[in-house]
């Protein structure tokens, strides 16, 4: 090493005499504060007057700490009844009570003491010398270097002001042939922080309605500053009506009463605390009075809220929401998806069906505030209307016609065509074709309205009705002879009725099979060609060809009544 002219200033010691210094003083600061070391005791203040703390020390008398040790630099007063701090017996005063002093935390006077803090891990007092590169100068008996991240500063300014106050740090970084120290103050502060979470919490409990400022605002909720304890009020916790973000209720700064939900982790000791917080806790519930407000059959008014595949949620007021299910939205239509009747944001008017408060439940109806269709549908369909509608959809067995908005009828596969066989509906009709049937049926008990489409196609009967009227002389053939009625066939598909008396009756021993259609025509056509039947009366038997005259039509019901010529 090459040896360097240092000029020394004669009031301050060389090398060797700085050592003899340093020891002796090592040795002067430890034979002094050993005394007051064994009197160090922890106390708690227990009122305060206008220049001292009363501090319970564990004794019979309270000691007398002067408010001096107790102010900051600006004069404020840092303590208040309940704080604890620890403190050293120094003597006692005339009075008897014990004279007491603040035992602030240790600054290091020597490379022994701070090798010693450093094992240790334990917080150092030190003084801000001066602001360095990166960081700040720190006197800790020596000196050592603070970085910027970790002085617990949040921008420059704070920085600068630390310029010349104490502080407590802790060694994170001891080189003692270098003479390199490094020190940590955030680390310091942060546990500070800890503990005063610590005890903060400690004096929270569930159910407890605390005062809190709102700190930051999520998709999903709040968080909330309750005294240096962050909690979490989620969004579901704001208000018993719909929120649709956060931010539509609170704002960063606002202040609020919030009521503590749960505390998980605060009693099993975990690392990770989570506090819940409510907001419409602090509120009546609604659903409290859902019961007397809302009784089944009420007609009410309510908002559509959101739809699912099973139904329509429908809000009729703050914080209380009932279920439109699909199967209550139309009396007949077939709902596919409860969107294609009612879209979140619409009015409507429904019917209470049920109200369950225990479950949160209320059962709601949209068709049956339209009123019934069905309560009067034999007057709107009787038997014999001829009805026009869409066709809306296709099964094996027949085909389902819209009547009107609320009501279907069914046109059965057999009752399609009278010409002709039908295996399936499809082979002859298409969803939305438009098509004319007659009302065959209605039957109001089970919700079923039968049509007919063949019904309406004219056949032989109704020509022959049509061509005819009262009074006409006609030829027909004796089909059946029974207890003074007669059936008479006057053409292919064409049978009538004839009242006879007992006389005109004559037992007949013809089979009553069917006659052969050809020999029937030939036989009606020689007796118009011929005239009149014979005059002479003779008794009806089946198989006669007669003359009748028509005695009455009924085009509806398809029916003719006949009564011999004479």
């Amino acid at each position: 090493m090459s040896q360097q002219s240092v000029d020394h200033d004669p009031d301050f010691p060389g090398p060797e005499a700085s050592s003899s210094f340093g020891d002796l003083l090592s040795q002067f600061e430890k034979s002094h504060s050993t005394k007051r070391t064994e009197d160090a005791r922890d106390g708690t203040i227990v009122a305060i007057s206008a220049d001292s703390a009363f501090v319970d020390v564990g004794l019979k008398i309270e000691g007398i700490l002067p408010l001096t040790e107790l102010r900051e630099k600006d004069g404020s007063l840092a303590a208040k009844p309940g704080d604890k701090l620890r403190v050293a017996i120094t003597g006692r005063d005339t009075e008897g009570y014990y004279l007491l002093s603040k035992i602030s935390v240790a600054r290091p006077k020597d490379w022994s003491s701070l090798e010693k803090a450093f094992a240790e891990k334990r917080a150092i007092a030190g003084v801000v010398s001066a602001a360095v590169k990166g960081g700040l100068s720190v006197d800790v008996g020596v000196r050592a270097f603070m970085p910027a991240s970790r002085s617990g500063a949040r921008d420059a300014a704070e920085l600068e002001k630390l310029i010349g106050q104490e502080i407590s740090c802790k060694i994170i970084k001891l080189d003692v042939a270098d003479e390199d120290l490094v020190v940590d103050r955030r680390v310091v502060l942060e546990e500070q922080e800890k503990q005063d979470r610590e005890k903060k919490i400690a004096t929270l409990q569930e159910g407890m309605t605390v005062h809190g400022t709102v700190r930051s605002v999520t998709d999903f909720g709040a968080f909330v500053d309750i005294g240096g304890v962050d909690g979490l009020l989620h969004v579901t916790d704001m208000s018993w009506g719909r929120v649709n973000k956060p931010a539509d209720l609170v704002s960063v700064g606002d202040a609020i009463d919030v009521r503590i939900l749960k505390m998980e982790g605060a009693s099993e000791g975990k690392k990770s605390r989570r506090i819940s917080l409510g907001l419409k806790q602090l509120q009546a519930d609604p659903w409290d009075q859902a019961a007397a407000k809302f009784k089944a059959g009420d007609r009410v008014k309510g908002v559509i809220t959101r739809t699912a595949d099973f139904g329509a949620f429908v809000e009729l007021e703050p914080g209380v929401e009932g279920l439109i299910h699909i199967s209550e939205m139309s009396w007949g239509k077939k709902i596919h998806k409860p969107g294609d009747v009612v879209k979140p944001g619409d009015s409507v008017e429904i019917v209470v069906l049920g109200v369950n408060p225990a479950d949160r439940r209320i059962s709601l109806g949209l068709k049956q505030a339209l009123g019934d269709p069905w309560a009067d549908v034999e007057k709107r369909f009787a038997a014999g209307t001829v009805v026009e509608g869409p066709i809306t959809s296709l099964t094996k067995f027949g085909a389902f016609v819209q009547l009107d908005e609320s009501l279907e009828g069914m046109i059965h596969v057999g009752d399609i065509s009278a010409e002709k066989r039908i295996n399936q509906p499809s082979e002859v009709f298409k969803t939305g074709q438009v098509v004319r049937a007659v009302v065959l049926e209605v039957d109001r008990e089970k919700r079923r309205i039968r049509l007919g489409l063949k019904q309406l196609q004219p056949t032989s009967l109704d020509e022959y009705i049509a061509e005819h009227k009262a009074g006409d002389l006609v030829t027909g053939r004796v089909s059946k002879v029974s207890q003074g009625k007669v059936v008479v066939e006057l053409g292919e598909g064409i049978h009538a009725s004839c009242s006879v008396s007992a006389a005109d009756a004559g037992e007949s021993t013809a089979t009553q099979a069917k006659a052969d259609l050809s020999a029937l025509t030939s036989m009606l056509n020689a007796k118009w060609k011929s005239g009149a039947a014979s005059a002479k009366a003779e008794p009806a038997q089946a198989g006669q060809i007669r003359s009748f005259r028509i005695l009455k039509l009924d085009a509806a019901q398809k029916k003719i009544e006949l009564e011999m010529a004479s």
